[in-house]
């Protein structure tokens, strides 16, 4: 089963950063809780293994 991978995949993480954060400007805060509930759940359907996703639950809980 593969595992969580929590290293930096991207070639440029800031840029990843930016992007996100450009995706809320101008959001209220409702807007944003939206955007970011499709969001992991769009990620969660790529993930596609309930194991990973799991994993990324437990540590993203953790660190709340």
């Amino acid at each position: 089963m593969p595992q969580l991978v929590t290293a930096s995949q991207f070639p440029d993480p800031d840029a990843a950063y930016l992007a996100l954060v450009e995706a809320r400007r101008n959001l209220s805060d409702a807007e944003a809780a939206q955007l970011d509930t499709r969001l992991v759940l769009i990620l969660a359907n790529h993930i596609g293994e309930l194991g990973v996703l799991r994993e990324a639950i437990a540590l993203a809980r953790q660190t709340a």
